[in-house]
């Protein structure tokens, strides 16, 4: 990880000069003399320009001349930060909580969006370190009064067996602290693969609740991104708590769940969060069914059937990861859900009994009126699956995108441009990746070019793209 860089303050020419005369005679020159033309440029080109820099070559920057020291500690340069947090030490390097603490004490009174990335601990002592720095960087966030808009801490994986107990509540209090202290002017709050025991997971969501309920109407979060938050472990479809809280979050517009949390009584608590019609509708509704997450509860289709009628603009989207059981998604994939994105992942083997044609005959076609993006990666080398993919095709009316990786004929590739060209004008992204076993993939890639030099002249506005990738 580059080194963090926290804007010099001076409270005197003396501490400028003093700074100044640590460097070589070569180095210490006028801004005019060392910038050349660059000294002309307006503020605004300046920090256009000092927003690309990484962190140490703002520093160099910083230290050029007054002039690009004042424009460094423009407010503007300060309101994103990306932090990734590994719990590593480096004798080269800063600590990751010296670091962050000191960006939050310097220039934290500017940030509006920060997001954290972390590296899942294998060890205790590595997660200790990590506890201390996100710790840290929350309460010093807190202390100055960060005015934050957008959180983002992903994968955390806190039910690992390096979060020791004691680590897992330090962290998850410091977090529940933080949302009720500085989190009231959160609109956007990511915590996707948090991976918290239900107890733990239920107080922070009543934290957020809470604080949204302090300055609400004037802040109230708007998207809320809750993907692997709980353990794979936990049952939340079978807790009343849940639906209880996303009740209270009124104007909610883009809500992200793992499908473990989805039951009749979530989607009831979604259609009535507030008692008139005044609030913002619900938007968008993002559902990640894994294999390694319970996903065989019953859900009615009348719940989403309703939930579709009070929200005529709801878009549906599902991510499917290694679900390839046909019983199971056809209890999960109800033909009263507005879906309008689907992506699956299935990787199987020739010995497994399971096939994708009915998913591709029979399932997504219930959606032929909704379905808008489709993305497939299918490993099926012991069945033909190009028939049903071109029907399919065919049938979702308005289809704009189309994703497919998977065992395919090349003529296929043919007859989807011919689909575009000729009965689906809305389709206007095209990615194809046909997986081929074979080591020499020479004669797929010249049928390839034949059939692309058959078609010179396709719309401006279709990005058609396809190549023939080895499957190892």
């Amino acid at each position: 990880m580059d080194e963090k860089f926290v804007p010099q303050q001076y409270d005197s020419d003396e501490e400028l000069e003093g700074d100044i005369s640590d460097l070589s005679d070569d180095d210490q020159m006028d801004g005019s003399e060392w910038a050349g033309d660059w000294g002309s440029l307006p503020d605004v080109c300046l920090r256009h320009l000092f927003g690309f820099l990484a962190d140490r070559d703002r520093r160099s920057a910083d230290l050029t001349c007054w002039h690009w020291h004042a424009v460094m500690l423009s407010p503007s340069l300060w309101r994103y930060r990306f932090f990734y947090f590994s719990g590593r030490l480096s004798k080269f390097r800063q600590s990751e909580y010296s670091s962050a603490v000191a960006y939050a004490r310097s220039v934290g009174v500017y940030l509006e969006r920060l997001e954290v990335c972390v590296y899942p601990p294998r060890k205790s002592l590595v997660a200790r370190r990590l506890e201390q720095t996100i710790s840290g960087l929350l309460s010093e966030l807190t202390r100055v009064k960060a005015p934050l808009q957008s959180l983002s801490i992903v994968k955390l994986e806190l039910d690992r067996t390096p979060w020791l107990p004691s680590l897992r509540n330090s962290l998850v209090n410091c977090l529940i602290e933080f949302l009720y202290r500085g989190g009231a002017k959160l609109s956007s709050v990511c915590l996707n693969g948090m991976r918290n025991h239900l107890s733990h997971g239920l107080e922070l969501l009543s934290a957020l609740a809470h604080s949204q309920g302090r300055l609400s109407p004037q802040c109230y979060i708007s998207s809320l991104d809750l993907r692997g938050f709980f353990s794979g472990s936990v049952h939340v479809y079978m807790n009343a708590d849940m639906p209880s809280i996303l009740r209270q979050l009124k104007d909610l517009t883009h809500l992200s769940l793992s499908y473990s949390c989805v039951s009749d009584e979530l989607l009831m608590a979604l259609q009535h969060r507030y008692p008139s019609r005044d609030g913002n509708p619900l938007q968008t509704l993002s559902l990640h069914c894994s294999l390694n997450e319970p996903h065989q509860q019953l859900v009615f289709g009348r719940s989403w059937e309703t939930l579709a009628s009070s929200y005529p603009k709801l878009k549906v989207k599902f991510t499917v990861d290694q679900v390839i059981n046909t019983n199971w998604l056809a209890r999960i994939l109800l033909p009263e859900i507005p879906l309008t994105e689907f992506s699956m992942t299935a990787f199987y083997s020739a010995d497994e009994d399971w096939s994708a044609k009915p998913l591709l005959s029979c399932l997504l076609p219930q959606y032929r009126r909704s379905l808008q993006y489709l993305t497939i990666d299918l490993s099926n080398c012991s069945e033909s699956l190009d028939g049903e993919l071109l029907e399919l095709v065919k049938a979702c009316e308005r289809l704009e995108e189309l994703r497919v990786w998977a065992f395919l004929d090349m003529s296929t590739v043919e007859r989807l441009l011919h689909i575009r060209l000729t009965q689906r004008s809305l389709l206007n992204k095209i990615r194809v990746r046909i997986y081929s076993i074979s080591d020499d993939t020479g004669a797929q890639d010249e049928q390839l070019e034949q059939i692309l030099s058959s078609h010179p002249h396709l719309p401006a506005e279709l990005q058609f793209y396809v190549m023939v990738y080895p499957f190892v």
